[in-house]
């Protein structure tokens, strides 16, 4: 869930517009979005392309903000989580590598609009969010919209979800200031895990890979994320 305030496309907070009228063609501007903002930005993957083409991303967010659903940047959520723009949750479902039979993990699953994308390029996708409004909401999205492969739980996301452990692959949708621990031990011996790691205001997104006991990583882009709360995350502010 990228921070509305940067991303590597940019984005300087938010503002509500009215809903598209009923006779707009959404899959048309789902098709610019796949061409502008993706292909012509690197994302070469034609699966992940795809997927992103066949999600209707404006059933995950606000009613009020559907008319900025395909715009290239992150969008509020509720409980201070966004929907991340359409090229991070592209560039971080790519740096995956999905052939189609992995079992994957998704930390964050703010409206759920990610896990199901990965839904499309994975057989089975388990997602944790801390926020349990949150969590019940996806899942009945997700379950409306057809994405019968998604589970979704309620948790603290920097430990994972040992109970379903391992996968092939994990994503993290917030930032952490390092890799919680937990993460790796859930990784099978190849799995991947793309993360945004730093500071609260900047990090960069890693790709590590596991191979044995010992995790690779190496940095992918800057960005800038929600924080990623929990034992190994930053700490909730009191106030």
């Amino acid at each position: 869930m990228s921070d509305p305030r940067d991303s590597p496309a940019g984005g300087n907070g938010f503002r509500p517009v009215a809903a598209p009228p009923a006779e707009v063609d959404l899959s048309a501007r789902r098709g610019e979005m796949v061409e502008r903002q993706l292909r012509k930005r690197g994302i070469r993957d034609e699966r992940v392309l795809a997927a992103m083409l066949s999600v209707p991303r404006h059933e995950f967010v606000p009613a009020e903000f559907a008319a900025e659903a395909y715009s290239d940047r992150p969008l509020p959520i509720g409980h201070g989580q966004t929907i991340s723009q359409p090229f991070m949750v592209a560039a971080m479902t790519e740096a995956l590598q999905l052939s189609g039979g992995e079992r994957v993990l998704e930390i964050g699953a703010g409206s759920g609009y990610q896990a199901a994308v990965l839904s499309l390029l994975a057989r089975e996708v388990h997602t944790v969010e801390m926020h349990e409004e949150l969590a019940v909401d996806s899942a009945k999205r997700l379950q409306r919209l057809g994405y019968a492969n998604v589970q979704a739980h309620v948790g603290d996301g920097t430990l994972g979800w040992p109970e379903e452990a391992p996968f092939d692959a994990i994503v993290v949708t917030a930032a952490a200031p390092e890799i919680p621990p937990p993460l790796p031990a859930q990784l099978t011996n190849g799995g991947r895990l793309v993360i945004p790691v730093g500071t609260a205001d900047e990090q960069r997104l890693l790709f590590a890979e596991k191979r044995n006991t010992v995790l690779s990583a190496r940095p992918l882009y800057h960005c800038r994320f929600v924080p990623l709360l929990g034992q190994y995350g930053w700490k909730p502010q009191i106030e």
